[in-house]
């Protein structure tokens, strides 16, 4: 019923106004519904389930489905009118009280903009709806920070003061080939071939790609390899029995500790990913290259990831124009 209202407001919209369109559309939802039986409501709970499932299947991981979960919930929480009935305005009122009572970032608020507009994109394509109220939403303004990167001084610190050499090759596969810390712990050892210094990792959506890593990475792999007793898969495991596979948490919590040690301030897996792109462009490697590395389907991504440094902005100045 809904295609139908759809192609006929389309006929009708070189000859009526924007208003003249939406008063027509809910005249003729309200007559053709009186012709024909009403049909079962769908409570905007079972949309979002119907949602989170949509994801599923498309690949989203998780961690992104809970996020998506997290959001909707609270929206519907302060916004409860059914979904078809929710307007521009009530969103943007709600986003708007949402930074005001959590006192949060325009980073913050874009994330849930975002995930609103997936969820209403998704209704419209589905036609649950007629026409998403997110379109007129744009994408929250918000300051570009240049994040730092792992120098040459703290990686050395990092390799010198690891106490175990699971760590230690940990450090340089993150740091060699730039994978995500997901990527990292799902690597089985039969993934890896030292010969041509690369491995087989699954990202985001289950995509498959190759990665490659350093010499220094290769000894270290094959030194920790060389101590495990244990018949285990995975890459990595835990250092006690039963030598279970190491998850993200138990990478983060080691990296963390071991920068506080060293007095290395905010260093955490995701670091070493951002640093592996950024020297690989300032050192030439063309960024649709990168980009294939870092497994980004868009090269605005990886451009984000891999911010030049201004140290090296100064030298290549003094260089072509000084």
């Amino acid at each position: 019923m809904e295609n139908i209202i759809s192609e006929i407001i389309n006929e009708m919209a070189d000859c009526l106004s924007i208003e003249q369109q939406k008063k027509l559309q809910q005249v003729l939802v309200k007559k053709l519904a009186l012709n024909k039986p009403q049909p079962e409501t769908v409570t905007n709970e079972q949309y979002r389930r119907m949602f989170l499932d949509a994801k599923k299947i498309e690949g989203c991981s998780e961690r992104t489905i809970k996020y998506y979960d997290t959001t909707l919930i609270t929206f519907f929480e302060s916004v409860t009118q059914p979904v078809r009935q929710i307007s521009t305005e009530a969103i943007r009122g709600y986003l708007a009280a949402y930074q005001g009572r959590n006192n949060c970032g325009n980073s913050t608020v874009d994330n849930i903009r975002r995930n609103l507009s997936s969820f209403f994109s998704w209704l419209e394509e589905e036609d649950h709806i007629l026409k998403s109220p997110m379109r007129r939403i744009h994408k929250i303004k918000t300051k570009k920070q240049v994040k730092e990167i792992i120098t040459d001084e703290m990686i050395e610190l990092l390799r010198d003061n690891c106490r175990c050499s699971r760590d230690l090759a940990m450090i340089d596969l993150l740091y060699s080939t730039g994978i995500r810390v997901g990527e990292l712990v799902n690597l089985n050892i039969s993934d890896i071939n030292f010969e041509e210094r690369e491995c087989v990792v699954f990202g985001k959506g289950d995509k498959e790609r190759r990665v490659y890593f350093d010499a220094k990475a290769k000894l270290h792999l094959i030194a920790y390899l060389a101590g495990r007793h244990d018949d285990n898969p995975a890459l990595f495991v835990t250092l006690d029995s039963p030598h279970n596979r190491l998850k993200i948490s138990g990478v983060e919590i080691r990296i963390r500790e071991l920068g506080r040690r060293m007095n290395i301030e905010k260093i955490h897996p995701h670091k070493f990913r951002r640093t592996m792109a950024t020297r690989a462009i300032d050192k030439g490697m063309p960024i649709e290259q990168v980009q294939k590395i870092l497994g980004h389907s868009q090269i605005d991504t990886t451009m984000q990831y891999a911010i030049v440094n201004q140290n090296n902005v100064k030298t290549a100045h003094r260089k072509y124009i000084a």
